[in-house]
Formats: structure tokens, C-alpha cells, sequence
């Protein structure tokens, strides 16, 4: 993915303080073990995470984008952070002390989120574990999965283990004030998003060879897997900031959106995108033969020649060549897949821009500051329509 340079300013903000905040949650179960042929389990998490190589040694990689804990953090300042961040002063340079010492470390305000946010990340990475196992994929960010080193036996388990992890770190927010029942609240929500992540895969893997999936089908597929921790993440923060229901409701709706419309930003970029843009092959989700929202609804609206032809290239054993990939792209100008591909996502950024629209504006700049943000990941997604 390509971010410009809005997000990514966006991202790194709060990158150190999540990335301590993971390493802490690691560490510290690490620590009490006391059996040290333990080690290699806690290293295949290090290893997933990009913190260390197969043999465990410390590496210095790339952060991952961390954009669920982000949008938590930016749902959680954008509704105030519990009153907490009311007192911000200003500078001349119009730096708040509050921000200012975001960029440096946690403030106090901040840790009372971070569990959850740390929380959020660890699902989701427990979720891609999985994912490699039940998709085969031996590489993820080009480096080996754990299955295809370790095993799948040992890979499964190491989904496991981050899974319960995920749960005890949530519950540090008790020891940074939040109340129990919050708390409480925060756990069911995780716990039930957990099932319905599950039951998005189950989709996901069920569409597997089948030639009768529609959009409709699709859309509550991305809706389960990949939108739910989105929503998740949104209404964690917004939870952990306020008690206003209306202001919590609004948040979820706009994480809601924004899951969905980075799913379909990437299938777009599948298809349409330059090596440039992409990093990767141009077409790439056809030579997979992904069945993405563009062959969806391609399928769905094409005379029943090119469909008959579509249903043939999908489903034949040898590779697509280049020509075949040239005669689905010509089948995808007859059914005006690409326009209504963007169209699609434009709707689901309107309805992000709709979402924050109705968050109350509280007068404090940390609050401002989280809503800009927050517009600004929505017209990141726009740029593909218009770029």
C-alpha cells in the first residue's frame, strides 16, 4: 500500500507508543515462564510481528501500518479521551503540551487506551496467522510464514497463544483507571468480533471453488472479515472515551465504512493498479484468479458469452497468460466493472464522511486534531476514485 504523506504522518504518530506497548505485552508473559524451552513460542510471535529472524535473533524491520490500534487511539481522542485531555494549552506555535508529549511518549491520557489498542493489533495478527494456514501462503510481507517454517501444528498454536494474549493485555486497562464495567464491555465486544472474524473466513474459504457467489455475498464476506475489527476498534476507543451512546454508535458506523472501503480499495488496485502503485504485478488478483468484487460483479452483469468465458478462465487448471488476462480486462470495460468498482467505493467514504459529521466538536485541540485525522484516512481512500 502506498500512503501519502498525510497518512503517514497519521500512522507514525502513535507507532512508538503501540510498538512498546505490544513488546511490553510479549515481554511480560515471556518473563513469567519460568521454562526456558518456551522461548521458541514467544519467538515465533516476535518472528510474526517482524521483530526477529527464524532463529530468533533481534532484527530492526518495518512497523507494520497498525491502523486498527490507530483508528482506536483516534476514536478515543476524538471524543475526548475521558475529559482528560480538556486542559491542553496552547502554544504559540500552535502545538498543544498534550500532542507534544504524544510525539514523545504516553501521556497519561493515552495509556488509558493502549491496552485496547495493543489488544486490537494482537487479533488482528492472531486472525493473519490462521489465515496463511487455512490459504497456504508461504510468505507474507516477503518473508516466510510461521507455517512454513515451523509447521502448521506449531503455527495454529501460535495464532492461539496471541489470540488469549490479545485478552489478557485488554484487560490492562483496569490498571489505567478505566471502570470495570467499561472493561467489561470492552471484552465482549472483542470476544464477539473474535466470532465474527471467524465467520468471515468460514465465507471466505466456502467460496472457494464455488461459481455461484454474488455481490451481495461478497460484500457481507469483507463485511465479517475484514470491516467487523475495524468497527471493533472504533467503538473500543469511542468507548473508552465517552459514554455518550449517540457519539459511540457514530464512530462504529464510520469504522464500519472504512473497513469495508479499504477492502475494496485494494480490489480495485488488484486489478487496475500500475506496478508503481501496487509494488507488486499489475492484474495480480486475476492471475491469482481472486474472486474479488470486480469478477463479482462482472459475472453478475456480463451477456452470457463472457460469462460462459469468465466461469472458463476462473476455472482452468494452467495458468492465465497474458492475453487471457487481457480478455477478462475487456469483459470488465463491457460490464463497466471499474466504474461501478469506484462508485462502490465512493459510498462507502460518503458514509465515513457522514459517520464523523455527527461527532459532537468538543473544544480541545487533541479532539480537533483526531477528527482531521480521521478525514484524512477517508479522502486517503478517496484518491482512488480521484486520484
Amino acid at each position: 500500500m502506498v500512503l501519502s504523506p498525510t497518512i503517514q504522518s497519521t500512522l507514525l504518530r502513535y507507532q512508538p507508543v503501540i510498538n512498546k506497548a505490544l513488546r511490553s505485552a510479549i515481554s511480560t508473559l515471556a518473563e513469567q515462564s519460568d521454562a526456558a524451552n518456551l522461548a521458541p513460542f514467544y519467538g515465533q510471535m516476535r518472528y510474526h510481528l517482524g521483530w526477529a529472524d527464524a532463529d530468533f535473533s533481534p532484527i530492526q524491520s518495518k512497523s507494520g501500518k497498525l491502523i486498527r490500534p490507530t483508528l482506536l487511539l483516534l476514536a478515543y481522542e476524538a471524543t475526548g479521551a475521558w475529559d482528560l485531555a480538556g486542559s491542553d494549552t496552547i502554544h504559540p506555535q500552535g502545538m498543544t503540551s498534550r500532542r507534544q508529549v504524544i510525539l514523545e511518549g504516553a501521556p497519561h491520557s493515552l495509556q488509558r487506551a493502549l491496552p485496547a489498542a495493543a489488544a486490537i493489533e494482537l487479533t488482528h495478527n492472531f486472525t493473519l496467522i490462521h489465515d496463511d494456514v487455512e490459504d497456504g501462503d508461504t510468505e507474507r510481507h516477503h518473508r516466510s510464514t510461521i507455517w512454513n517454517i515451523w509447521g502448521i501444528p506449531q503455527s495454529i498454536n501460535t495464532g492461539d497463544g496471541m489470540f488469549a494474549l490479545s485478552r489478557l493485555t485488554l484487560w490492562g486497562v483496569l490498571d489505567h483507571g478505566v471502570e470495570p464495567a467499561i472493561a467489561v464491555r470492552l471484552g465482549a465486544l472483542l470476544d464477539h468480533t473474535c466470532l465474527v472474524l471467524a465467520e468471515g473466513q468460514y465465507l471466505d474459504m466456502s467460496f472457494e471453488g464455488r461459481q455461484d457467489i454474488s455481490v451481495a455475498m461478497y460484500v457481507d464476506m469483507i463485511n465479517r472479515k475484514t470491516a467487523a475489527l475495524m468497527a471493533c476498534a472504533a467503538e473500543m476507543g469511542a468507548r473508552l472515551g465517552t459514554r455518550d451512546e449517540e457519539t459511540i454508535t457514530r464512530l462504529r458506523s464510520f469504522g464500519q465504512a472504512l473497513g469495508i472501503a479499504f477492502q475494496v480499495r485494494d480490489d480495485i488496485l488488484g486489478v487496475w493498479a500500475t506496478t508503481a502503485e501496487l509494488g507488486k504485478t499489475p492484474s495480480g488478483d486475476l492471475y491469482r484468479r481472486k474472486k474479488s468484487l470486480p469478477i463479482l460483479h462482472a459475472l453478475e452483469h456480463a451477456n452470457l458469452k463472457d460469462q460462459q468465458r469468465l466461469s472458463t478462465l476462473y476455472q482452468q487448471e494452467a495458468p492465465l497468460t497474458p492475453e487471457q488476462i487481457a480478455e477478462i480486462l475487456a469483459i470488465f470495460e463491457r460490464t463497466e466493472t471499474r466504474a461501478y468498482c469506484s462508485a462502490f467505493l465512493d459510498a462507502q467514504c460518503q458514509l465515513a464522511h457522514e459517520a464523523l459529521t455527527h461527532v459532537p466538536r468538543l473544544n480541545n485541540s487533541v479532539s480537533q486534531h483526531a477528527l482531521q485525522d480521521l478525514e484524512h484516512l477517508v479522502r486517503f481512500l478517496e484518491n482512488t476514485i480521484n486520484p
